[in-house]
Parts: C-alpha cells; sequence; structure tokens
C-alpha cells in the first residue's frame, strides 16, 4: 500500500523520463496502465523484457491507436483515470485524438502530464532531440568537464531523468493534490530543458554572485578545487573527496598526514592547482581500499567510486536495501521512502500487450468490449516474450 495507492495512471508509452516517471509513480503505489503499440515497430538498442528496468511494476495494454476503435477505448480508460502521462513531440497526441483538449472534455478532473525536451511551444518545439542537447541549452553541459577539456555528458541523468522525469512526476502528483481541493484537472507541461535549467539554480545564484565562473574546471564544485575531486589510488580505482567546509577540510589535511604542514590557505584558489598536484601524489601511495580503511566514515566527506558491480555489494547500501533483487535482476529500489506507507515494486516489466485483457477487464471493459476489440485488430495480447524497443517512436 504505497503512498499513491488508490491512484490510476495511464502512460502512452515512450522512453527515457515518461518510463522512468512511471516507474516512480508505480513503485509509490499508484496502479499505471502502459499502453504500447500493437505493432512493436521500434529501431535501434533492444533489451530483453526482463532489463527493461523503467518498466517495472505496471501492466500492458497493446493498442493499434491508428484505428478509430482503439481511440475511443483509450478515452474510455481516461474517463477512469486520475492522470495520463506522454512523452510524445508536440501535437502528436492530437493527431491521435488523445490531446488534452479531447481527454480533459471526457475527465475534467484529469492531470495530463506532457513530457518533452523543448517544451510545447517555441522555436526548438519540434525539433528532434536528446538529453545531451537539453542540457547543453541550459547551461549545464558547458559547466561539466574538467580544466582545458571539452564538457562531459554525465551520463543522461541531467536531462532525461534529473531534469524530466523528476520534474514531471512532481508535476502530475502536485496537479493531482491541487485537483482534490478545485475538482479540476490540469496539463503539466514539463520541459526537459526547463529542469535542467532549474536543476542548475543555485549554480546560476553563484554565478550572478561572482563566485563561479565560465571556465569550466575552475570552480569548487566543477574539479577545480583540490579538495573537491576525485583521486586514483596505488591500484588504479579512485576515492571521491568533498571536503568544502573548513571543518571537513581540517579532518582531510589530519587523515592525509598533511596536518601541521606549511600550506596555503584552503580558499586561497592560486594556491589550488598545486595542492591538488599533492593530493594526486599522495592519494597513489595507498590503494582504495587503504584509504577507506583510513576516512570512510569520517567527517572528510570520503567515499570509494564504486562501479555498478561493486555499488550493491557495499555494507551502507546492502544494510539500507539500495539495491534488491527482483525477477533475477539487481537494480535499484523505490526511492524515497516512507515510514507508514512504504514504497514496492509492483512486478516484473511487462512484455508489450501481455496484460491488455486482463487489465481492460479491470478498468471495467466487459468480454464482449475485448472481443470487438480484438476483431477489428484494435488491441493485441502478446503470446510470447519479446524484445522492446529503448527508442523513441513517434507518431
Amino acid at each position: 500500500m504505497g503512498v499513491l495507492s488508490g491512484y490510476r495512471v495511464i502512460e502512452l508509452a515512450g522512453i527515457g523520463p515518461g518510463p522512468m516517471c512511471a516507474m516512480l509513480l508505480s513503485d509509490m503505489g499508484a496502479d499505471v496502465l502502459r499502453i504500447d503499440r500493437a505493432t512493436d515497430a521500434g529501431l535501434g538498442i533492444a533489451l530483453e523484457t526482463k532489463y527493461s528496468l523503467l518498466n517495472r511494476g505496471r501492466r500492458s495494454v497493446a493498442f493499434d491507436l491508428k484505428r478509430p476503435e482503439a481511440t475511443a477505448a483509450v478515452l474510455r480508460l481516461v474517463e477512469k483515470a486520475d492522470a495520463l502521462i506522454e512523452g510524445f513531440r508536440p501535437g502528436v497526441t492530437e493527431r491521435l485524438g488523445l490531446g488534452p483538449d479531447r481527454c480533459l472534455a471526457r475527465n475534467p478532473r484529469l492531470i495530463y502530464g506532457r513530457m518533452t525536451g523543448w517544451g510545447q511551444e517555441g522555436p526548438l518545439a519540434h525539433a528532434a532531440g536528446h538529453d545531451i542537447n537539453y542540457i547543453a541549452l541550459s547551461g549545464a553541459l558547458h559547466s561539466i568537464g574538467r580544466k582545458g577539456e571539452a564538457p562531459v555528458p554525465p551520463l543522461n541523468l541531467v536531462g532525461d531523468f534529473g531534469g524530466g522525469a523528476l520534474y514531471l512526476a512532481l508535476g502530475v502528483v502536485a496537479g493531482l493534490l491541487e485537483a482534490q481541493k478545485s475538482g479540476k484537472g490540469q496539463v503539466v507541461d514539463a520541459a526537459m530543458v526547463d529542469g535542467a535549467a532549474s536543476l542548475m539554480t543555485a549554480i546560476y545564484g553563484l554565478h550572478g554572485s561572482g563566485l563561479w565562473n565560465n571556465e569550466r574546471g575552475d570552480n569548487v564544485l566543477d574539479t577545480g578545487a583540490h579538495f573537491y575531486e576525485v583521486y586514483e589510488t596505488r591500484d588504479g580505482k579512485h576515492v571521491a573527496i568533498g571536503s568544502i567546509e573548513a571543518k571537513f577540510y581540517k579532518e582531510l589535511l589530519r587523515l592525509s598526514g598533511l596536518k601541521g604542514e606549511n600550506l596555503p590557505g584552503q580558499v586561497d584558489r592560486k594556491s589550488w592547482p598545486a595542492m591538488k598536484e599533492r593530493l594526486k601524489t599522495l592519494f597513489r601511495t595507498r590503494t582504495r581500499d587503504e584509504w577507506c580503511k583510513i576516512m570512510e566514515g569520517s567527517d572528510v566527506c570520503f567515499a570509494p567510486v564504486l562501479s555498478m558491480d561493486e555499488a550493491p555489494r557495499h555494507p551502507h547500501n546492502r544494510h539500507r536495501g539500495t539495491f534488491v533483487e527482483h525477477g533475477g535482476v539487481t537494480q535499484p529500489g523505490p526511492a524515497p521512502r516512507f515510514s507508514r506507507t512504504p514504497s514496492a515494486i509492483q512486478r516484473l516489466p511487462a512484455r508489450p500487450g501481455e496484460h491488455s485483457e486482463e487489465a481492460l477487464r479491470d478498468w471495467g471493459f466487459a468480454d464482449s468490449d475485448l472481443e470487438r476489440l480484438r476483431k477489428c485488430g484494435a488491441v493485441a495480447q502478446s503470446q510470447r516474450d519479446r524484445k522492446v524497443s529503448v527508442t523513441r517512436r513517434e507518431a
């Protein structure tokens, strides 16, 4: 019984931020129904179903949305939903007959969540793009990387998932809360470029104050400072140091063996390159595990840099259950945590159309309705395991 138990959400299947938003809502207890394509014609990287972790937790119905009977069926589902989320380019759902005006006409309390890269309007609204493009336009990508080197894309965490999925989930939940008071639904326009810019709010504040310059790798949090950096150890592994506050920096000097030396002040920016070289040499004198024995758990603000194989085995992550094994696949567990209504993974990732008949019955469709939809080809029921595409499919 998660915190969102009792809420019903329709997900028009897409990739990346849309599915992650749906996963988060499902982990928190919502009944999320994923609407997949009846024909799996996607191209690109394909995953075996059980590894499509962003699709976990919800059932899948496969519709051929080019058929009016399928559109009518989805609108019937909309009448019983609390929210709908979609991740197509602006205008696509309108052409499918499932745009916000039509859906809100059928259900005035509906929260209609729209996930795009550039937003619903603007000069770039209809252009193709990916995470790297959205964070580039927000100022985030320019700020990530080492001095004298090109910007480094931080996986697709900042645009797709941080600036996209999380902001869409927040918008949907906030919309649901407001609808309880007003009785009215609304559209949530979640754009990854907006979300990535929002994540940069504190950095823009530092920049405006003159404490952050435009030179990459020259600032406190971008590897410019020696006390906020990743260092290689003797065994070729790495440790992460984040000793920003003065008291934590003193602990770094003490545990590293530098206390008592005639060192420049911590905030003397001119000394940062020399101090970084000093610490590079120092951290190479011991292995990563040896540094863990010295610094882990202290107030240095220290952590070993773990691979994805190592992270689930770390004692802290094991104690908290940060990673779980579900369906034979090790994966991050639900977050955040609730004291009274804990979140949980509700089910394995679904094959497209795996639950077409089961789910539609639960949402009020009679057997005669299902038979009619089957005969006209508007709905499909998956009969075998298939690979699902992780490349965006546009209508």
